[in-house]
């Protein structure tokens, strides 16, 4: 490795780029003790320079699309700016951004939800239909017993005030500053007034809510339904991450020991997470006969690295359908193998936040001949990964690598669309229906579910509800309020899973 640089600031030098290692971690700010998760760093003085050189080289290196981003002097930047800047403008096909998906979080932050499972907050998931007024702000969930839980706060509720403040129309920078404040506390034992209506504005709940660090439970709602066309499993599945994989082993075993003849899987708010994990959950779907030396998906970097992965520098290997646990702690493969109710079909609840891990379960099957029916929305369209990079206490999010599956398909930037008679290969089978936020999630008569029990009937699409009408994101006008990104990612797994776990 290179030797670090003395302390002076490095200097750019347009077209010119050093090995990222000589200022990875050189800080403007070290840290200097574990922070509250046990995590220590490698942190030494530098600059803001150092992080910003680091973030140039390390984007030169490893982004996949690294030749279509400008060199622009650093200098001229903050480090977060230069970050935002430092990615593709080009296009897809629909004229969307080619890259959606670059974003940084807080280390601290990153490391807590990914490795313990646990969230600072109240236990709501919530859609942002307009984070701009007139604002919108929607539960889609609450986890079990957190505070949001408690409370009663319900599916469907949309927030109207939070400690007297008109959330849809607040004004100043002030008031938006304190609503920020309230959805995003730093800290458990923070308490705020929430008042909730329904769409028609209607007051349904007044409550005080206290923050908490929340346990998540990626894994909701598993159930058995008597259908016309056999028993059927369903199962509300929101993370891909460490805390889900007993979950879902309990699910399909309880799938299994049922004897199910269909599958619903809810990916509709699930923006991601561990590759290793989406490889399991298509194990357990598919079953040993039809994922027996099939790949699940390949790795693919940019043409810097047409063998090799550049972060971990193994010779690239295609990732196989998973059918045992994972040590977590270790991260290996243990002896224990995964439940599988082995169906050629399987039915995925999406919208557009079906991002990433979810989308990879989706395309892996395909890729094998597996059915996958799609009722509600076209996902987000990520065939893309990264492996999350900590620097100087930030965790960047840079895209690194496109999977395709045992077809070579993985060009679904516009998302998996459900249609009646798919033409292309990012089209699927499928119902597009609305979300219905007046049912909650694993309710039969709540419309994406409803369909899926309806198509496995009868082989057809039900007619929707004309008074059902689909929640429209906007942009609104004025200040707008902090939205999180909701594609979770985490981190690399090591031999002898020997690839990111991050798409």
């Amino acid at each position: 490795m290179p030797p670090k640089p003395s302390i002076n600031e490095p200097k750019w030098i347009a077209g010119q780029f050093s090995d990222d290692s000589i200022y990875k971690n050189l800080c403007a700010v070290p840290r200097v003790a574990p922070d509250s998760n046990g995590d220590s760093f490698l942190d030494a003085q530098g600059t803001i320079m150092h992080e910003k050189m680091w973030l140039r080289s390390w984007t030169n290196d490893t982004y996949l699309w690294y030749r279509e981003v400008d060199d622009n002097n650093p200098a001229l930047f903050s480090v977060a700016d230069y970050f935002s800047q430092l990615k593709t403008n080009e296009l897809t096909a629909s004229g969307s951004f080619k890259d959606n998906f670059h974003f940084t979080q807080s280390t601290e932050e990153y490391n807590q939800r990914t490795q313990s499972g646990v969230s600072s907050g109240y236990g709501i998931s919530w859609e942002y239909v307009s984070s701009s007024s007139p604002r919108r702000l929607i539960v889609r969930y609450t986890e079990p017993s957190s505070p949001a839980a408690i409370a009663s706060v319900s599916r469907g509720y949309e927030l109207k005030k939070i400690d007297g403040i008109d959330f849809k129309n607040a004004t100043s920078q002030t008031e938006v500053d304190k609503i920020n404040a309230a959805l995003n506390p730093t800290d458990p034992g923070q308490t705020f007034n929430f008042v909730f209506t329904d769409n028609a504005g209607k007051v349904l709940l007044e409550t005080n809510l206290t923050s908490a660090n929340i346990e998540l439970q990626p894994v909701q709602n598993v159930k058995i339904i008597d259908t016309a066309a056999g028993k059927m499993g369903y199962m509300q599945f929101n993370s891909f991450i460490r805390a889900g994989q007993a979950g879902l082993i309990t699910a399909f075993q309880e799938f299994v020991d049922q004897g199910i003849t269909e599958l619903v899987i809810d990916l509709r708010y699930n923006g991601g997470g561990l590759l290793a994990m989406a490889s399991q959950v298509a194990y357990m779907v598919a079953g040993s006969g039809q994922t027996n030396n099939q790949i699940f998906e390949t790795l693919q970097f940019n043409d810097k690295y047409p063998n090799n992965d550049p972060v971990t520098g193994n010779t690239l290997q295609p990732t196989p359908f998973y059918s045992n646990e994972i040590n977590w702690t270790t991260n290996t493969l243990t002896d224990n193998n995964l439940p599988s109710v082995a169906l050629t079909r399987v039915f995925i609840l999406a919208t557009d936040n079906t991002c990433s891990a979810s989308e990879a379960v989706i395309n892996g099957l395909s890729g094998i001949d597996v059915e996958v029916v799609l009722i509600g929305d076209t996902t987000c369209g990520k065939p893309f990964g990264f492996y999350a990079t900590d620097n100087c206490s930030t965790t960047y999010f840079t895209i690194q690598f496109q999977g395709v599956n045992a077809k070579g398909f993985g060009e679904y930037s516009d998302g998996f669309s459900p249609v009646i008679s798919p033409v292309f290969d990012d089209q699927l089978v499928g119902c597009t229906i609305n979300d219905d936020f007046t049912h909650v999630l694993g309710n039969e008569d709540e419309s994406l579910l409803a369909a899926a029990i309806s198509y496995a009937e009868t082989g057809l699409c039900p007619v929707q509800n004309k008074s059902a009408s689909k929640m429209v994101k906007t942009q609104g006008t004025g200040i707008a309020i902090k939205t999180p990104n909701t594609i979770l990612d985490s981190i690399k797994i090591l031999t002898p899973i020997n690839e990111p776990s991050t798409l």
